[in-house]
């Protein structure tokens, strides 16, 4: 009886929320995207907007590619070429496909060189290696390698395939949006909402969820935050793929200077979630499943150059940095 009431429980998630600006010079917002190694989905969404400037269009299909290297043997990524020809010239991200951190061996090499594993308790005894206990139970080798031209080449003997990352966009219509005041995190009744409603309610968008609370809705009763604002557009976009860092910097920045022309939208968010089934979230953070596996964040940028930072990550994980 107490397993199923477990498994009947929420999962709970640990949730940071900080304010600053881009020009402040103790603003961190680099530092954050830069630590956070692997990610798998990343959404921006602008309110009272119909249609992309070339300039951002072209960004966002810019994204890749990534690779993906079936049945790659573990010492290759210890080679003394291996590290002249990637870790050396660069940095280089790799992360063990279709595995559970919690059930399997799980690789990651971080762009510093360092290399992460997360091993079940037979072969971290072969290996012989010094490590320390994980704070989860458990742990195919395949995997996601990225970036470099010389990539297909190099791992030529192998299975290698190049991907693109899909990317989805959508104009949404009449949406009802939070209305938000920068300085408030915790915002003011009747005045403006807070940084956690707008975290419920931007999940509830990018999955498409209904936020009118119809009484004969029974599959959601979720609704906008008040006070509430109705835009007559917003644009959506979502990218899935491999997506690196110094990619999602370069789109955090351009967001930045949305505003350096006039513009109707107060704010405009950018969301990055990272692999499930990553060994790490931010840095060496270890990270875990156990019921979600999210390690996510959010911006919210405001035009004044005020933004929200929101961090989050299953509650068994170090708290985000």
């Amino acid at each position: 009886m107490a397993t199923l009431r477990r498994l009947r429980e929420a999962p709970r998630h640990l949730l940071v929320c900080e304010k600053s600006n881009f020009g402040n010079h103790k603003s961190r917002h680099r530092h954050l995207v830069q630590t956070h190694y692997y990610n798998y989905r990343v959404s921006f969404l602008i309110p009272e907007c119909g249609i992309l400037s070339e300039e951002l269009k072209n960004l966002v299909m810019q994204t890749g590619p990534y690779y993906f290297v079936k049945n790659l043997s573990l010492h290759e990524l210890i080679t003394p070429e291996f590290i002249s020809t990637f870790i050396k010239k660069g940095s280089c991200y790799a992360l063990t496909y279709n595995t559970n951190i919690d059930e399997d061996n799980t690789v990651a090499l971080l762009p510093n060189g360092k290399l992460i594993l997360s091993l079940d308790k037979d072969t971290y005894e072969e290996t012989g290696l010094q490590g320390h206990p994980s704070q989860f139970s458990g742990r195919k080798i395949m995997k996601f390698s990225s970036e470099e031209s010389t990539m297909m080449s190099y791992f030529s003997k192998y299975q290698i395939q190049e991907h693109q990352p899909k990317v989805a966009l959508s104009t949404v219509r009449d949406l009802q949006c939070p209305v938000l005041q920068s300085s408030e995190l915790e915002g003011t009744p009747e005045v403006s909402c807070q940084a956690l409603e707008l975290f419920d309610w931007l999940g509830a968008v990018f999955s498409n969820v209904s936020l009118n609370n119809e009484p004969n809705n029974f599959i959601s009763t979720y609704c906008c935050p008040q006070p509430s604002m109705v835009v007559a557009k917003a644009y959506l976009c979502t990218i899935t793929g491999f997506i690196l860092p110094e990619k999602i910097c370069l789109l955090l920045e351009h967001l930045c200077h949305y505003f350096d022309e006039l513009k109707l939208a107060p704010w405009v968010t950018l969301s990055v979630q990272g692999f499930a089934d990553s060994p790490v979230s931010w840095g060496k953070n270890e990270h875990g499943f156990w019921k979600g596996g999210e390690h996510l964040y959010n911006f919210v940028i405001f035009n004044n150059q005020d933004y929200w930072l929101q961090m989050a990550v299953g509650a068994n994980d170090h708290c985000p940095p």
